[in-house]
């Protein structure tokens, strides 16, 4: 068998904080959670995905100061432009949004770019060949 990506483990500053803006701006929920010795563990998955892939929340973490030129991020595709619009017009409320929502040329589409309460960036994107929307 070759390998195959199932899960992501990010050591977070806020575990809480984290695990909400997940659930909030993602979608994932929590599949897992227990403690593991001093330190709680918490898996989150998108329904429906909870067996292919999980980002695996550890507290503890020194958080992340992602450089502007860093275009370092986890993708998450939506359903159309107006889904990233709002996400963004969300994102900006809550004083999160990092890029504007902006179109480039096939293969990337139309994103914008949220960083998380531990300072990873997340691109939500519309158009991409990748995911159940692909285009």
């Amino acid at each position: 068998m070759r390998p195959i990506l199932t899960h992501i483990a990010l050591h977070v500053c806020d575990l809480d904080a984290c695990r909400d803006f997940y659930r909030e701006f993602c979608g994932m929920q929590v599949i897992h959670e227990r403690a593991d010795g001093n330190r709680q563990v918490v898996w989150l998955a998108e329904p429906g995905r909870e067996q292919e892939f999980i980002f695996v929340l550890v507290p503890g973490g020194i958080g992340r100061n992602q450089a502007p030129s860093d275009y370092s991020h986890f993708g998450f595709a939506l359903g159309s432009r107006a889904a990233v619009d709002a996400l963004a017009d969300k994102a900006r409320l809550a004083g999160v949004l990092a890029w504007e929502p902006r179109e480039e040329p096939y293969p990337v589409g139309y994103y914008c770019g949220v960083r998380d309460p531990d300072g990873n960036m997340i691109e939500f994107s519309y158009g991409q060949p990748l995911g159940p929307v692909a285009t």
